[in-house]
């Protein structure tokens, strides 16, 4: 049902999108950057988030890391990440196949600033094998997210 739910929001507001699937895990940044043949920098992964009452997700780059001082400040308040059954119950995604598409609760959906460095970005696409190419500001504009600076790049 997820990937599907992805797959038809996409049809409906990203027509000239495809959604691809690898056929292999893609759940982690890792396993994803191998099958899709990009850096996990590339990777557009999204992170379940609850500041305060209210639960967001949150859109980085593959590599970057939630800063606290810089989520706190962006986001609102002290974020905490969801635990897997409650990500699953309240996106309808797997983790490992989170995306802010096709969400069976609406969400505020937010874009780390981080994703900007790359002309395209792969999210997954409501499943553990499926994702999707995507610009960054494309991605925000389909899903309604507002850009924000919450994330830390890994040295060097």
């Amino acid at each position: 049902m997820s990937a599907q739910s992805a797959h038809a929001f996409l049809a409906a507001h990203a027509p000239e999108l495809s959604v691809v699937d690898q056929d292999v895990s893609t759940a982690t940044v890792a396993e994803a950057a191998v099958a899709l043949g990009v850096t996990p920098a590339e990777i557009a992964k999204t992170l379940s988030l609850r500041v305060g009452n209210t639960v967001m997700l949150l859109v980085t780059r593959g590599d970057a890391r939630l800063d606290n001082a810089k989520a706190r400040a962006a986001l609102g308040g002290k974020p905490r990440m969801l635990d897997a059954a409650e990500v699953e119950h309240i996106t309808g995604h797997p983790v490992g196949g989170v995306c802010p598409f096709g969400l069976a609760t609406p969400l505020p959906v937010y874009c780390d600033i981080s994703l900007k460095d790359f002309t395209a970005v792969w999210p997954a696409a409501g499943s553990r094998t499926t994702s999707v190419q995507v610009t960054p500001d494309r991605l925000a504009e389909i899903t309604s997210a507002a850009w924000v600076d919450a994330c830390r790049l890994p040295e060097g």
